[in-house]
């Protein structure tokens, strides 16, 4: 796989309360990746740019919600969430 799809697929760490209560429970840390990435791609992906073996990736698919504002209805684009579990001992720093 090309160096550059895999700097691609991730688009960030998806912050929330939930995001770090699983991370500090189970050791899995979340991603906003591509809309086509696979699970394959995610892992190596999450492997060649942390350096951490990964064991498990789950992928969800963000539907777009529906806002109103004074000028009628609009949506939010949908997106793809990436769960990746890490082994035990290993850890990945956002800052």
């Amino acid at each position: 796989m090309k160096r550059q799809r895999l700097y691609n697929i991730l688009q960030g760490a998806h912050i929330s309360e939930t995001a770090n209560m699983i991370a500090d429970k189970k050791n899995c840390f979340t991603f906003k990746v591509l809309k086509d990435a696979t699970v394959g791609e995610i892992k190596e992906a999450v492997e060649v740019i942390y350096e951490v073996p990964v064991s498990k990736v789950t992928v969800v698919n963000v539907k777009g919600k529906e806002k109103r504002n004074a000028r009628g209805i609009s949506k939010k684009p949908s997106w793809k969430k990436a769960y990746v579990s890490l082994p035990v001992g290993h850890e990945i720093e956002f800052s």
